[in-house]
């Protein structure tokens, strides 16, 4: 069921990553129009995978790693900094976006150091896990 999914949530995470990354390279060059349209545009594809991530998880369930020794210790070890970080952005990515709604921008900044960093980490990691997961052949 959902077969495709597990690769259309690693796309999402993926342009999450690019998208954030252009975000960045955006305000840093004081292209605030960009760097608005990438940060949303980076929200709304997290959005749509958490969305997709649930869905499959709900009718899916559980997916085993299959591999053994070092690599499913790095496997586990890089799936539990992926997952709490990834409850920890939720309340960071809202508060960020919220002052930069009210036009709070020093508060904006000080926070969005923390988060941009948080953020692409749990996307790239995401993409690393799916990898891992559908993409390694254990040995």
């Amino acid at each position: 069921m959902m077969p495709y999914f597990p690769a259309v949530d690693a796309t999402l995470n993926a342009a999450s990553a690019v998208l954030l990354a252009c975000g960045f390279f955006f305000i840093r060059h004081k292209n605030v129009r960009a760097h608005k349209a990438c940060m949303l545009s980076a929200l709304a594809t997290s959005v749509l995978f958490l969305a997709c991530y649930l869905t499959y998880h709900y009718f899916r369930g559980v997916t085993r790693f299959p591999g053994h020794g070092f690599i499913r210790s790095f496997y586990l070890a890089l799936l539990g900094s992926h997952t709490v970080l990834a409850i920890v952005i939720v309340p960071l990515v809202l508060t960020t976006l919220y002052r930069a709604w009210r036009q709070r921008f020093d508060q904006h900044r000080r926070i969005a150091r923390w988060t941009l960093p948080l953020w692409l980490y749990v996307s790239v990691t995401g993409v690393a896990v799916y990898w891992m997961l559908y993409h390694l052949r254990a040995s």
